[in-house]
């Protein structure tokens, strides 16, 4: 990891993110990855089976070409969804209503006209998540850059509401939803923001009249690279 992290001018902590976090690497840091290991960015991202260019002219596959060898380790196929696999478990898509000082709320569908986010049984097993707790929004703003931006979607668990000092959590903070980091101080709880601009992205006390918790967020799925 570490002579990974020297090679692109990253720190090794971001390097762990990327395995251990799975958090997608930047368009530029993935070409550098590539680079790396000697394999091309398809390789990379799509494992040792990777899709044929179509040749549009002749309506078949091109010749095949020679694919330099992969690094050793452990990799996850990528697949597209599939309604009518049973194996995959579509996590719901939603706009969260909320009103200030009441701990439900109400999870409208969301069509983000997009493929929804669907991981296979055994993840949620593994995982030890119900999939009906599971719920996915859109991220608004850039209190959490540069770990979320705007647009980015999460995958919040709606079964883990107690707080942890240091994590992630999507709150009802006086009728609006935001995702925040809880940090304990002083035996109080405090909304912080990830965004290093503090005087604009100031942390927030968490009183239980008006910070609720909806649930930890889990899953990071970035929009732009």
């Amino acid at each position: 990891m570490t002579a990974l992290a020297n090679f692109c001018g990253v720190t090794p902590q971001a390097v762990q993110q990327w395995v251990s976090l799975g958090r997608v690497p930047r368009a530029h840091r993935l070409a550098q990855i590539a680079e790396y290991f000697s394999v091309s960015e398809q390789e990379l991202i799509y494992g040792d089976v990777i899709p044929e260019p179509i040749n549009t002219l002749a309506g078949q596959s091109s010749s095949p070409r020679t694919q330099a060898p992969l690094p050793k380790g452990k990799y996850r196929r990528v697949v597209a969804h599939d309604s009518a696999n049973i194996d995959l478990i579509e996590i719901r898509r939603v706009k969260l209503t909320l009103s200030a000082g009441i701990t439900g709320f109400n999870a409208e569908p969301y069509d983000s006209n997009g493929r929804p986010l669907s991981f296979r049984a055994d993840w949620f097993v593994k995982k030890g998540y119900s999939p009906e707790k599971l719920i996915s929004i859109d991220v608004k703003g850039e209190s959490m850059e540069p770990i979320m931006s705007d647009g980015d979607t999460v995958v919040i668990n709606t079964a883990d509401v107690i707080p942890k000092d240091g994590l992630v959590y999507a709150i009802n903070f006086d009728g609006e939803a935001v995702i925040k980091r809880m940090v304990r101080d002083f035996g109080r709880w405090f909304l912080v923001s990830d965004n290093p601009d503090q005087k604009r992205y100031h942390r927030q006390e968490c009183t239980a009249a008006e910070c609720i918790v909806i649930g930890r967020v889990v899953l990071l799925q970035r929009e732009n690279l």
